[in-house]
């Protein structure tokens, strides 16, 4: 009937609205999702693991492109030049190569051919520091070599012919002469001690007449004194840091005045001062060491002065022009130590490189290179007679409980000094003259 009818109608009114309140329920609830019509790129959400695998898929297409040698020895350099080990275990060449390849494939080609530029240039800069620079001198470099050949070719003469005179003489004459000599050696002693300063000596030189003894200290105070009653005579003040060495002027105490210069000497700060034997201060002082300056040495003329320096070279230097006339490098390392040979021809120089050279002072040259020590030379020094030198490294003797430099022998009086580190001036004295 017509009344059923509208019953039902409005029965389905209100289930639509109940509907429709469910489903606005659910949407409000999240459980319902209605799309608002936004869209992001894919692109610029890819996840680590797909970018990892695009990367691996790039690597792998580069390694396939990369060329890489089927020599074996030269697929082991190329891993040792990339600080990648030269094989694994188990590893065959195959499998090294094809390592390599992979090792290439990351770091990129670029990476093998500049680790073989920069072990070219350290192998070339590294022959390039060994090899022996000779530099360009003044004009007056010239003159002094030609005044050292004219000094030196009439002393080698003279040298000579008294070393065919020597030779002349009997067997059994030189004989008796070592056999006296080794007996005064036997009967060296201590003929006085002396305390020489508050801090250690590193250096002492007899003057020419044998009659003075210079010492050298690390207070920085240069000392003159007596022979043999090791009484003070002057105190050289004038530098300001540890003193290397000091030497006598080659005519010092016989025909050099003494107001004259008669004695040089060097220190850590790299001041070279020259002294007289009448004032207490110096007299010159010689500039142009920016590094330490170990040792000074006088050429036999008295002319010229050597010096050795930390920043691996010497230099000699002219008093008369008052100028440096060499500066020479040769050494890998400072160099400690500079003595002249007898005749004023030859300079002979040991350096901490544990290498010793023998330079010709009328070319330039070096001509002989010292090698067989394993450590630093802390001293060189030409035989009086002029047919060897000697390389003193790490010398000790036995009445001395510090380290010892290299010891200088006297011209005359038979004694032979001693510097140490604890601070001692010994003089041994030769019991038993030998005359030659």
């Amino acid at each position: 009937s017509l009344e059923e009818k509208e019953r039902e109608r409005l029965l389905k009114g209100e289930s639509g609205m109940l509907g429709r309140d469910a489903v606005k329920a659910a949407i409000e609830a999240g459980n319902i999702n209605i799309t608002t019509g936004d869209v992001f790129d894919l692109e610029d959400h890819i996840s680590e693991r797909q970018a990892e695998v695009l990367a691996e898929f790039e690597r792998r297409k580069r390694a396939r492109q990369i060329n890489v040698s089927t020599d074996d020895s030269e697929v082991k350099a190329c891993l040792r030049a990339l600080g990648e080990p030269i094989t694994l275990f188990g590893e065959g060449p195959a499998e090294r190569r094809e390592r390599l390849r992979n090792i290439l494939s990351v770091v990129g080609t670029d990476a093998l051919k500049k680790t073989k530029k920069d072990d070219e240039k350290s192998k070339k800069s590294k022959e390039e520091y060994q090899q022996t620079w000779y530099h360009e001198g003044p004009n007056t470099l010239k003159t002094a070599r030609l005044w050292i050949a004219n000094y030196s070719l009439p002393r080698a003469m003279k040298r000579l012919d008294e070393a065919r005179m020597f030779k002349e003489v009997p067997e059994a004459t030189r004989t008796s002469q070592k056999q006296e000599l080794h007996k005064s050696l036997r009967s060296l002693n201590n003929f006085c001690s002396q305390i020489g300063d508050d801090r250690p000596i590193s250096y002492c030189h007899f003057s020419p007449n044998s009659k003075l003894l210079a010492t050298a200290c690390w207070s920085g105070l240069c000392k003159l004194w007596s022979v043999p009653d090791c009484n003070l005579v002057h105190t050289l003040r004038g530098h300001n840091t540890n003193v290397g060495s000091v030497v006598f002027h080659p005519s010092a105490t016989i025909s050099q005045d003494k107001k004259d210069v008669n004695l040089a000497s060097c220190a850590a700060d790299g001041s070279v001062k020259l002294w007289s034997l009448e004032s207490d201060e110096p007299v010159a002082d010689i500039e142009g060491h920016t590094v330490r300056v170990a040792r000074v040495a006088w050429h036999p003329s008295g002319r010229f002065l050597g010096t050795t320096c930390y920043d691996h070279s010497w230099r000699l230097w002219d008093l008369e022009a008052q100028e440096e006339i060499l500066h020479q490098e040769g050494h890998s390392k400072g160099v400690y130590d500079i003595a002249f040979h007898v005749d004023g021809s030859l300079a002979g120089t040991g350096g901490l490189d544990a290498f010793g050279r023998v330079w010709d002072l009328r070319t330039g040259r070096c001509i002989m290179f010292l090698e067989g020590h394993l450590k630093e030379i802390y001293g060189i020094s030409f035989s009086p007679n002029g047919q060897s030198w000697q390389l003193p490294a790490h010398r000790r003797l036995r009445q001395h409980s510090k380290g010892l430099d290299t010891p200088r022998q006297s011209h005359g009086l038979g004694h032979l000094p001693g510097r140490a580190a604890d601070r001692h001036v010994l003089l041994r004295l030769n019991l038993q003259a030998v005359d030659g």
